[in-house]
C-alpha cells in the first residue's frame, strides 16, 4: 500500500470517528421517547415483508404478518451484531500498539454495536406487548456467534459488509419512504442507520486490509467459508419462517387449510431470504468490493450457491 493510500485510509477512519460523535444517540431519550407501538400500524414495510405476495390474506392479516416480521427483524439484528462486535474487537488488536486513530474508530464501532443489541432487546419486549403470546425467538446469539467466528476472518468480514450494506439499503429504500409504517419503528431504524453508515466504511477497510495479507489458496478457502456462512444463515431463516408462520396460523383468528399454511410459510421464507441474503448480495457496492478481491471462478461459485436459495 503506497503513502497516498495509507493517508486516504487514515482519513476515512478519522471521518468515521467524527461522524460517530456527531450522530451519537441515547436509546430512551432520542429513539423511544416515551412512545409505545400501536398494533393498528405496520411494523415492517411492504418492500421488506413482501406482504403483497401473501395473496390469500386480508389487509389486517397482512398487517399482522408485518408485525411478526418486524419483531423478527429486530431480533435478527440483535443476533448478527453479537458476532460482528466480537470480530471487530478481534481485528482491533492489530492497532493496539499502532494506529490509535483506527483503534478509536473500531472501539467506537464496538460500543455502538453493544448499544444496538440493547436497543433490539428493548424493541422485542415492546413489540411483544402488542402481539399475542406464543412468539419465540429461540436462537442463541452466542451459539450462532461461536459458529460464525469459527470461520476465517475474510469470510466473516465479507458477511459483515454484506449485512451493514443491506441495513442501509433497507432503511433508505423501504423503511423511510413507507408512509403507513409505525413512526416508532421508523425511528428505531433511522438511528440505527445513522451509525451503521460508519460501520460499513470500517467493515470495508478492514476486509480489504485483511485480504492483502492472504495467499491465493487462503482466499480460495475463505470464499468457500463465505458460501458456508450464507448457507447456514439460510438454514436459520428456514427455521424462522416455519416458526413465524406457525405463530401466525395460531393467532390469525381463522382456520387455515394445509395448502394455505404451506403457501404462507413459503412466503415468510421468501421475505426472509430477500431481507437477509439477496438484498445484500445484489447490493452494487458489495458486488464491486467482492469482485475486486476474488477471481471469476470464485465469483461463479458464489453466484451458483445463491441461485439455490430461491
Amino acid at each position: 500500500m503506497n503513502a497516498v493510500s495509507r493517508l486516504s485510509d487514515r482519513d476515512r477512519y478519522t471521518r468515521c470517528i467524527r461522524a460517530s460523535k456527531r450522530v451519537s444517540w441515547d436509546m430512551e431519550r432520542d429513539v423511544i421517547g416515551g412512545r409505545t407501538f400501536d398494533a393498528s400500524q405496520k411494523y415492517l414495510p411492504d418492500g421488506l415483508s413482501l406482504t403483497p405476495n401473501f395473496f390469500t390474506l386480508s389487509a389486517s392479516e397482512k398487517r399482522f404478518v408485518s408485525q411478526i416480521q418486524g419483531r423478527t427483524y429486530a431480533n435478527m439484528f440483535g443476533l448478527v451484531e453479537r458476532f460482528i462486535n466480537a470480530k471487530m474487537l478481534e481485528v482491533s488488536r492489530d492497532y493496539w500498539l499502532g494506529d490509535q486513530v483506527a483503534l478509536e474508530a473500531l472501539i467506537r464501532f464496538s460500543d455502538e454495536e453493544l448499544k444496538h443489541q440493547a436497543l433490539f432487546r428493548r424493541i422485542d419486549e415492546m413489540v411483544g406487548e402488542t402481539l399475542p403470546p406464543g412468539y419465540q425467538f429461540d436462537v442463541d446469539p452466542d451459539v450462532v456467534a461461536s459458529a460464525v467466528l469459527g470461520k476465517s476472518t475474510w469470510s466473516v468480514l465479507a458477511l459483515t459488509l454484506h449485512i451493514e450494506l443491506f441495513t442501509q439499503l433497507h432503511y433508505r429504500q423501504s423503511i423511510a419512504p413507507d408512509t403507513e409504517l409505525s413512526e416508532l419503528f421508523k425511528n428505531v431504524f433511522l438511528y440505527h442507520w445513522k451509525e451503521e453508515s460508519q460501520h460499513a466504511i470500517l467493515d470495508e477497510l478492514e476486509w480489504i486490509r485483511h485480504d492483502a495479507t492472504m495467499t491465493d489458496d487462503d482466499r480460495n478457502k475463505a470464499v468457500d467459508e463465505f458460501i458456508e456462512l450464507v448457507v447456514s444463515i439460510d438454514g436459520l431463516l428456514q427455521g424462522r419462517a416455519a416458526a413465524d408462520a406457525h405463530y401466525f396460523e395460531a393467532n390469525c383468528g381463522r382456520a387455515l387449510d394445509d395448502s394455505e399454511a404451506r403457501v404462507i410459510e413459503t412466503s415468510f421464507l421468501e421475505a426472509y431470504r430477500w431481507q437477509y441474503i439477496h438484498s445484500g448480495a445484489s447490493h452494487p457496492h458489495f458486488g464491486d468490493v467482492l469482485q475486486s478481491l476474488i477471481s471469476e471462478s470464485q465469483a461463479m461459485r458464489i453466484q451458483a450457491a445463491l441461485a439455490t436459495l430461491h
